[in-house]
């Protein structure tokens, strides 16, 4: 995978999914804080994040630092000169003059792509818009794999916001390389859209697509709760009245499915119960450290 850029999930097979799982398992105890590594000494990622971050962010300096590379930063676009007027690829290629890989967070669906389109050094997508985010949703493949040791045979069932969750769109597409049934469930306004659908179709995937939380509890392996976001709506009155649509707690889970895991990308605004923070199957902040040994794992294969 030399030189290879991580613009969207649509680019793996199963063979590379897998390799980089194990990759990131290698990388745990780096992860983990136990070990610090040198494999990327004296290499710079340039960490571009022109949309809020936390965890992506901090999870792919924090990966880089323990590989003993190194970090530079521009966070927000009214400090970047993309607010003066300048184009993503004139961007990509000023960075290209300082950095050995790019990493990019853009509120623009193929903001990513086009960057990468303009350089010779990798480019890795951290999430563009309501497009993909594909580290997200390799990390939550391999966070399934830990917690239930195998994806194959599972049922996931996908919750709230999923017409704009780029993790969602990303989780699906990385999903068809296995043999697992899907439950969609969202308010009618935020189904997931059609064109993943199809692509299960042709896949022949089984899935369903409910409004009922609770049946969707009892019937899954797997629940991964979403956030609506606010950010994607234009009509706020809309978002009002769609925020509240799901909340898992603690006595729902607990009464239906107690051997469920709950997953989430965060961060979370309401839809996941404080009281869930303590059942032994909410599995979100783990997947937080998941994801530096999973970002570990891609930035050790790209760039060596």
């Amino acid at each position: 995978m030399k030189f290879t850029d991580i613009l969207s999930t649509e680019q793996f097979k199963r063979s590379d999914i897998e390799l980089i799982m194990k990759f990131a398992a290698k990388f745990e105890p780096y992860a983990q804080k136990k070990k610090q590594g040198a494999m990327l000494a004296g290499k710079i990622m340039a960490s571009l994040f022109y949309e809020p971050s936390t965890r992506t962010r901090l999870s792919f300096e924090t990966a880089m630092k323990r590989l003993g590379g190194d970090v530079i930063t521009a966070v927000g676009m009214e400090y970047s000169s993309i607010a003066k007027g300048e184009t993503l690829a004139d961007t990509a290629r000023t960075i290209e003059k300082f950095a050995d890989v790019i990493v990019v967070r853009h509120p623009l669906i193929g903001s990513a792509r086009e960057m990468a389109e303009a350089v010779k050094i990798p480019v890795i997508n951290a999430g563009d818009g309501a497009g993909e985010h594909p580290t997200q949703a390799l990390l939550d493949i391999y966070t399934i794999k830990k917690e239930r040791g195998k994806i194959d045979g599972l049922t996931i069932a996908m919750v709230g916001d999923l017409k704009h969750s780029r993790t969602i769109h990303s989780f699906v597409n990385l999903l068809r390389h296995y043999d697992v049934k899907l439950i969609f469930v969202a308010p009618d306004e935020l189904k997931i859209p059609k064109e993943y659908l199809k692509k299960l179709d042709e896949k022949r995937l089984k899935y369903e697509e409910i409004s009922d939380l609770r049946l969707a509890c009892k019937k899954s392996d797997v629940i991964y709760m979403t956030r609506i976001q606010k950010e994607r709506f234009s009509n706020l009155r809309e978002y009002e009245q769609l925020k509240n649509s799901y909340v898992m707690s603690r006595g729902l889970i607990e009464k239906i499915n107690p051997k469920a895991i709950v997953m989430h990308p965060l961060p979370r605004v309401g839809e996941i119960s404080l009281d869930m923070d303590d059942f032994k199957g909410s599995a979100y902040f783990r997947q937080v450290e998941n994801g530096v040994a999973v970002r570990m794992g891609i930035l050790s294969l790209i760039s060596q």
